[in-house]
């Protein structure tokens, strides 16, 4: 990196001295409750790799709360207590109400004022005032965020797509992407204007209205850094990272794990480590996008905060640094969260530890002796997948 973006770096993060993402007051009160986890799928009982993963958190968090543990949520059930959430998917505030969620102590995730503000499309402005775009959109956010994040726009119709699209191709290959892609999928990189409009030609109607797409610059030689924050009851932890990729079993390069340096606490004492210049730049860009949404979408709120941040080189050789997109739920590197925030609450000495998540497809062998498994089996939309996390003290703290 350079000398240019080691100076920005550090005036950012001198302008955003929170103690931890987020930054708002802290409400949690010990009280008798149940952890439930929450279908994304309209009700109907979940299935597959995602639905057990995410029981197998909810049972922990239990353990590591003292709550009990309540299965999956029933709407039709008298719930003694207060009921604490694990969803699947970001919450809106609408949906959230119903559920008598009223703060980031009530779940583990997040809750928007509107289902797109969950998505990577809040990420970059329209291409032009006329641009179609949802209802709450907000101008004000992508202007906020604009120099911590790559060159792209957001388009809710296929016209204004392609009007992007070509706007973008005059500075090299353009990285397409489905708001509703998850783990890299659903994404297409394209070099000319003939492979952009059969790309945009592919995507159905329905696409671009439920949820749109992101058009961004596509950058070679990609680090994706993985920056986050997460509060459980009264234990809170802060860390960097990085994601690897991997081949599932369709040959589709998709995510494949994190590994992840968390602290006790919040970004202060994440800062307090010695980190490179670059991982210093992703946790300054992180913290503009995440006070950005805080200040841009009222009713926001989140426990589980994380950024992806790119880092790479475009077509013009230079080194480019921004977040790509929020995760505002349960995510792949939520293994190696509560495997951190497990082991803070069991060595109240322990400060720093590293925690690493993998996901394998196909046949693989068995994790360490030491493995969290969260999962290992055949999925049936993905085959078959070992998901698993483990975590050890970090031995340089400086």
């Amino acid at each position: 990196m350079s000398q240019a973006l080691e100076l920005g770096a550090r005036a950012v993060i001198a302008e955003h001295p929170l103690e931890g993402i987020g930054g708002g007051p802290h409400e949690y009160a010990a009280a008798d409750r149940t952890i439930v986890t929450l279908s994304a799928n309209g009700g109907q009982r979940p299935m597959g790799h995602e639905a057990a993963t995410r029981t197998q958190i909810a049972r922990r968090l239990a353990a590591l709360t003292g709550f009990d543990f309540g299965g999956e949520h029933d709407p039709t059930a008298s719930w003694a207590g207060q009921r604490y959430f694990v969803p699947g998917d970001t919450l809106t505030s609408d949906a959230a109400a119903s559920l008598g969620i009223r703060g980031a102590d009530d779940l583990f995730g997040g809750v928007v004022p509107a289902a797109f503000v969950a998505t990577k499309t809040i990420t970059h402005p329209l291409v032009a005032a006329s641009a179609r775009a949802p209802s709450g959109w907000s101008i004000e956010f992508p202007r906020l965020v604009a120099d911590s994040v790559l060159a792209g726009y957001s388009a809710f119709a296929k016209r204004d797509a392609l009007h992007a699209g070509r706007l973008l191709l005059d500075r090299g290959p353009v990285r397409l992407k489905l708001a509703s892609g998850i783990a890299g999928m659903g994404q297409w990189v394209v070099n000319d204007d003939a492979a952009l409009v059969k790309v945009l030609a592919s995507i159905a109607d329905h696409e671009f209205a439920a949820s749109g797409i992101v058009i961004e610059e596509d950058l070679a030689d990609v680090i994706t850094h993985s920056i986050g924050y997460v509060r459980v009851a009264e234990l809170a932890a802060t860390y960097c990272g990085t994601q690897r990729k991997t081949t599932n079993n369709h040959g589709v390069e998709v995510y494949g794990g994190s590994e992840l340096r968390v602290v006790r606490g919040g970004f202060n004492a994440l800062l307090a480590l010695d980190l490179p210049v670059e991982v210093r730049l992703a946790i300054a860009q992180a913290r503009i996008y995440d006070d950005a949404a805080d200040r841009c979408f009222p009713g926001f709120f989140a426990s589980r905060r994380n950024y992806d941040v790119a880092q790479g080189v475009d077509a013009a050789g230079r080194r480019r640094s921004g977040v790509l997109e929020q995760s505002w739920r349960v995510g792949g590197a939520t293994g190696a969260e509560i495997g951190a925030l497990e082991a803070f609450q069991a060595d109240a000495s322990l400060q720093t530890v590293r925690a690493v998540t993998r996901e394998i497809y196909g046949e693989a062998a068995a994790p360490p002796a030491e493995a969290i498994v969260y999962f290992r089996g055949a999925d049936p939309r993905v085959g078959a997948l070992t998901k698993f996390t483990v975590v050890e003290p970090y031995a340089d703290t400086r």
